[in-house]
């Protein structure tokens, strides 16, 4: 294995500088390693050598050799990005690997696996063994003074009760001095999509230390690569802090959108605009963030973050009586958003599915973001069939729906056939899409289920007799 790292380090153009390793090549991870490579000095020479490293998974593999390759594992509509990393394959300091024994290079480690929860029992559980074991192998290849960051999200007391004990042990059982590392906490915020790349280099970044020492070589390291003139940093007391802003952050977010949810039903009781209303209410500063009525919550962070808090503290801090009623709520009720409108779709149908054909329009859980994960249209689907309706579906950035293992048309089917379209994704593209000339003359019913048509194209669904429908608007 010694040679395989060697092979490696040989492939950057200036083997002499200080090697991060991003551990986890997902969304963050892929995004993480390009904004560390293209991290410069004032003569815009590279200040860091990258390793992205990932599990030998079919996955992992493909994330790797598309890395290595100069291709951008995911898609994506940033092109701010795909320009950043055509400039870092001509500086050659990015690679990928599996290789777990590029760690032992590395001066500062950064970690971005993933962490669930477990929700297959009745009890959810945290599901830690895989994050466990990823910190395991960083403990059995890492060199004396690495700063190791986390920026999983994971609840609050992993750092300290979890991931310190791990990599001390692990240096221990090496004859190593068991505290010979910094750990750092800095939860990511990134957001796929037309800014992702932004959504690293200028945004703002929470972080701490388990000590002082860590904390200043993290916020030391966040600085080259964050614009953090615009954007500072903001240092937390300890991990445990940091650790909890990251699901405070989501949790609210999360809630806000299960509050909306309720006024989504009465707007449309009533026959008015929730969105118009919205807009309305948004010029007031204290309440420009207020969320707005849709398909349902998806993705990694909104769908499990908010029952973080109360698992962790019975698994992890061991303390009685905190619950946090109103977290687990919201993840109930949006998990549930996607059924109101096949609810919805059902009831334009003459009350029946069975039979039916359904064309799904999105099944990314965010605009213009191929990221399939936890997206509410699996949760739309699912009951779709379950209540006798075949779907076919669409995503301008999805080829290939893993959760769901459905291979993905390039492009949007004719609704020949349909009975009825449901438009689930805000992607940008089917806002451009012509109605007319689409349609050609066919009839399906349409719901309307995330803001996604333009006023125009609502227009056209009205003023043509369609049977039209929209989440949030009466």
């Amino acid at each position: 294995m010694e040679s395989s790292n060697k092979n490696i380090l040989i492939k950057f153009q200036n083997p002499e500088l200080p090697i991060v390793c991003v551990q986890g090549l997902g969304f963050v991870g892929a995004a993480m390693s390009l904004a560390v490579a293209d991290a410069s000095d004032t003569n815009g020479d590279p200040l860091f050598n990258v390793i992205g490293v990932d599990l030998p998974t079919p996955d992992g593999k493909a994330r790797i050799d598309a890395l290595n390759a100069g291709s951008f594992p995911f898609e994506t509509v940033d092109n701010k990005l795909l320009e950043v990393f055509e400039n870092i394959n001509r500086r050659g300091n990015l690679i990928a690997t599996s290789e777990v024994e590029t760690f032992s290079r590395a001066s500062i480690v950064l970690v971005d696996v993933h962490l669930d929860i477990d929700t297959e029992n009745a009890a959810p559980r945290i599901a830690i063994q895989g994050f466990k074991s990823a910190i395991e192998i960083l403990g059995q290849e890492i060199t004396s003074g690495v700063l190791v960051i986390i920026e999983t999200t994971v609840p609050p007391g992993t750092c300290e009760n979890i991931v310190a004990p791990l990599l001390c042990d692990c240096l221990k059982s090496r004859g190593m001095s068991e505290n010979d590392f910094l750990l750092a906490h800095s939860y990511e915020r990134v957001m796929p999509g037309v800014d992702y790349y932004d959504s690293i280099i200028n945004f703002w970044r929470v972080y701490s230390g388990l000590t002082d020492e860590a904390a200043d070589a993290c916020g030391d390291f966040l600085s080259k690569i964050i614009n953090t003139k615009d954007y500072p940093l903001t240092r937390l007391k300890s991990t445990r802090a940091s650790e909890t802003a990251k699901l405070l952050e989501n949790s609210y977010r999360a809630t806000n959108i299960a509050f909306i949810e309720e006024w989504g039903r009465f707007a449309e009781a009533i026959g008015i605009d929730l969105f118009e209303v919205i807009e309305a209410i948004r010029v007031r500063p204290t309440h420009n963030n207020i969320r707005q009525p849709g398909f349902g919550v998806g993705g990694y962070c909104l769908t499990k973050d908010p029952l973080f808090a109360s698992l962790a503290a019975k698994s992890i801090l061991n303390l009685d009586g905190v619950q946090f009623p109103f977290c687990t709520q919201a993840v109930r009720i949006n998990q549930r958003m996607p059924l109101v409108s096949l609810d919805k779709v059902e009831k334009m149908l003459d009350g029946s599915l069975q039979g039916r054909t359904i064309l799904l329009l999105g099944v990314s859980y965010r605009p213009d973001v191929g990221d399939t994960r936890y997206s509410p249209s699996q949760t739309f689907v699912e009951n779709a069939y379950a209540r006798g309706a075949e779907v076919i579906c669409h995503d301008p950035l999805v080829r290939h729906w893993p959760e769901m293992d459905m291979n993905i048309p390039q492009n949007i089917p004719e609704p020949v056939g349909i009975d009825a379209v449901v438009f689930a994704s805000s992607h940008e593209h089917y806002r451009n899409i012509d109605l007319k000339q689409w349609f050609q003359g066919e009839q399906p019913c349409v719901l309307d289920a995330n803001n996604v048509l333009t006023e125009s194209q609502r227009t056209f669904l009205k003023q043509s007799g369609y049977k039209f429908d929209s989440i949030g608007r009466g």
